[in-house]
């Protein structure tokens, strides 16, 4: 089995308690997602097609900072791995919030989908670093500077948003055979102390350079 298939099915186990934990804001309004019938940009589940704009594989470095010019995050990035109960973890719920890399996913720019989770709202700090991840549209730019001083550039190529009971496993995690990102976070209604959707940003490596 190959490294990308092991992952894969790593992460399947994984995929129902993802980002179960996202903090509500108890005195803010609720979040919205873009609508979990949105129509993907294309593909089927588990793969992409190769597209004539994308850029070759990076060589591994972690990610250390995120930018996403179109909703203001210019963001650091800490590692995430797995929690006591074999969920993925999320960043922990402070003032200064960041986006976390699953380790267990490629490094951005790496073949395969590599991914970035953030909160939506961090209780009383206010907003996440992810509270308008659902504002995203195709074409937009999302750019992961690397620890060894590479920003890789990506496009998104969809956002969506769907049920956390029907969290689309295959599509987010599956093997593809370019490098692309997933950033995933909570949103629709509050459900409780949490909300009952994650909202899901689909984007392929378009460039890379020094910056």
């Amino acid at each position: 089995m190959s490294p990308l298939s092991r992952r894969a099915l790593i992460l399947s186990a994984l995929a129902a308690p993802l980002l179960a934990g996202c903090a509500a804001d108890p005195a803010g309004p609720e979040a919205t997602g873009t609508g979990a019938g949105a129509r993907p940009a294309g593909g089927s589940p588990g793969a992409s097609a190769p597209s004539a704009g994308a850029a070759r594989p990076l060589a591994r470095s972690v990610p250390v900072r995120l930018l996403i010019p179109a909703i203001g995050v210019d963001a650091s990035v800490m590692r995430l791995g797995l929690a006591a109960d074999g969920s993925v973890q999320v960043p922990p719920i402070e003032r200064h919030d960041r986006a976390g890399w699953y380790v267990n996913s490629p490094t951005p720019g790496r073949t395969g989908p590599s991914v970035i989770l953030g909160h939506v709202t961090v209780g009383a700090y206010g907003d996440g670093v992810f509270r308008h991840l659902d504002r995203l549209r195709r074409g937009d730019r999302v750019g992961a500077r690397l620890e060894n001083g590479t920003t890789a550039d990506f496009t998104v190529t969809e956002v969506t948003a769907v049920r956390k009971a029907q969290f689309p496993t295959e599509r987010v995690y599956g093997n593809v055979d370019r490098p692309e990102l997933r950033l995933i976070t909570c949103g629709g209604p509050r459900t409780g102390d949490g909300y009952r959707d994650n909202v899901i940003v689909f984007a392929a490596l378009t460039s890379a350079g020094e910056r």
